[in-house]
């Protein structure tokens, strides 16, 4: 996957969001995200909690949206500091692999 999976967009408001992945498994995320909220996806990927305190990006539950609703803050941070942050978080997710394709 390209970093760009892991870049808030503009009407993110510099909250990615996710899903938690000990509350939900990878396949079942997917039909979630797929099914119900009506996105296309190539599959699941993930970060841990602790990758993304490593890179001091915090780590939230919301489950307004959804039970399983999770958002890692971007917030405050430049363009560059997202791209570099982002792009770690790729590599770790690609180190992982691909959790789930349909």
């Amino acid at each position: 996957v390209s970093s760009q999976t892991f870049m808030p967009t503009k009407k993110d408001e510099g909250l990615l969001s996710v899903y938690d992945g000990d509350q939900i498994t990878a396949e079942a995320s997917w039909k979630h995200y797929v099914e119900i909220l009506g996105y296309t996806s190539a599959g699941v990927v993930a970060v841990s909690v602790e990758e993304c305190s490593d890179l001091e990006l915090p780590v939230s539950p919301d489950p307004s949206s959804f039970p399983e609703h999770v958002l890692i803050s971007f917030i405050g941070l430049g363009r560059r500091a997202r791209e570099r942050k982002a792009d770690s978080l790729k590599l770790a997710a690609n180190a992982r692999d691909w959790l789930f394709r349909p």
